[in-house]
């Protein structure tokens, strides 16, 4: 089943984004190679594709699991979460409706 990871960001999370950033892709590398990552990446703390400095204000990820205990447990162990980036994360069932 697919799961909704949502996150928001502490606030100033930008620097500890950048350090944790390349074991976060590789995660989601992972899942993508196993084909079972449908979309992923972080919320613009402005209204702009690259916000630079203004940084993000969260993340979200549409992964497919065999449960939400192992969905909640991906998220648990995310670099993001383990750096301080993420103050909140909500993992939830998702129903692909479209495309």
């Amino acid at each position: 089943m697919l799961y909704a990871i949502i996150a928001e960001d502490v606030s100033n999370s930008l620097d500890h984004r950048l350090k944790a950033r390349p074991a976060h892709l590789k995660r989601l590398e992972t899942l993508k190679t196993e084909g079972r990552l449908i979309l992923a990446g972080p919320h613009p703390m402005i209204d702009a594709p690259d916000p630079g400095q203004a940084g993000f204000s969260g993340s979200l990820i549409v992964a497919e699991f065999n449960s939400l205990e192992e969905a909640q447990a991906w998220a648990n162990t995310d670099p993001y979460n383990e750096a301080g980036v993420y103050a909140t994360v909500t993992v939830k069932p998702f129903k692909k409706v479209y495309p």
